[in-house]
């Protein structure tokens, strides 16, 4: 694994040294306590207990309302992922537990948003073996892998290394959707006019080509892009995509019936900035604000 260097540049350079790999509880606390502003997930609970005598590290819901499961490895020899897997069937055959974990750790409204189509394991580690990045290309789950350095007292990295993404759970997808008349991303697709479905498709384009780090989350009723975390999602209608950016509402200027600050409006999909596509000629002058988002996340 590469290592990497971080160096203080004002004055005299130096080095910072970086911190030893093992995972202490102190660590895994600021996680829990910054959850949020690290990984886009809202945390839920520390060291949770299962029915048959396991225990969970950590446990949140991310942005798109998704299980999600933290392992810590504090060991080279630890098999986090298998027990991590482990722990997500364990979630997805008892389902009540969590959604009563949600009401009692947030409210009701977030309970009934949950999304079981996409759960999630996330790994930390201070490092992965080329074993580790191999095995989870050979299993049928989301999971992360992501490594993290402290440097000095006051500064901690954290590095996705690798990501397995496999297609959301259609069963759940089916049973999931809000009422019998919403379709599901898919559906809106392939159901769009011609020239809504060209113009996804650029746009998709588009948003991948501004970095090999984008992973794509088909979710329900929109398409979520993300690195650590989401930066843009989109959502199909029939006339019309709508994406939402991750930006800073106070950042961005406004064009009506183009964008828009939705941080005050309820709206699917992740990010208050909502642009609102028609034609090849939105996206062009949207583009900045996808550049924007990219970088800025």
């Amino acid at each position: 694994m590469a290592d990497i260097k971080l160096f203080n540049i004002k004055g005299e350079v130096k080095a910072y040294k970086s911190g030893n790999v093992t995972l202490e509880k102190e660590l895994q606390t600021i996680i829990e306590n910054n959850m949020e502003t690290f990984f886009g997930i809202k945390f839920l609970i520390s060291e949770y207990r299962t029915t048959d005598g396991g225990r969970i590290d950590s446990i949140g819901i991310d942005e798109n309302y998704c299980p999600v499961i933290f392992e810590y490895k504090r060991s080279t020899n630890e098999n986090v992922m298998n027990q991590g897997l482990f722990y997500l069937n364990w979630l997805l055959d008892h389902k009540d537990s969590f959604k009563i974990l949600v009401i009692e750790k947030l409210d009701i409204k977030t309970a009934e948003k949950i999304d079981w189509s996409m759960p999630r394991v996330v790994c930390i580690a201070g490092d992965f073996t080329r074993y580790d990045e191999s095995a989870i290309k050979q299993m049928d789950r989301n999971i992360s892998l992501i490594r993290y350095k402290k440097f000095g007292e006051d500064l901690l990295m954290f590095e996705q290394i690798n990501e397995n993404i496999v297609k959301a759970i259609k069963n759940e997808i089916d049973k999931s959707v809000a009422t019998p008349n919403m379709k599901t991303f898919r559906k809106q697709y392939e159901t769009a006019k011609e020239n809504i479905r060209l113009l996804y498709d650029d746009l998709e384009n588009y948003i991948l080509s501004l970095g090999d780090d984008i992973n794509e989350n088909e979710l329900k009723l929109y398409k979520a892009f993300k690195k650590i975390k989401n930066f843009i999602t989109a959502e199909i209608y029939n006339n019309k995509i709508l994406v939402h950016l991750h930006l800073d509402t106070d950042t961005v200027d406004y064009e009506e019936g183009l964008i828009r600050n939705m941080s005050s409006t309820g709206h699917w999909g992740t990010g208050d900035v909502e642009i609102i596509l028609h034609n090849k000629e939105d996206l062009e002058k949207i583009k900045p604000l996808l550049d924007r988002a990219y970088n800025e996340n």
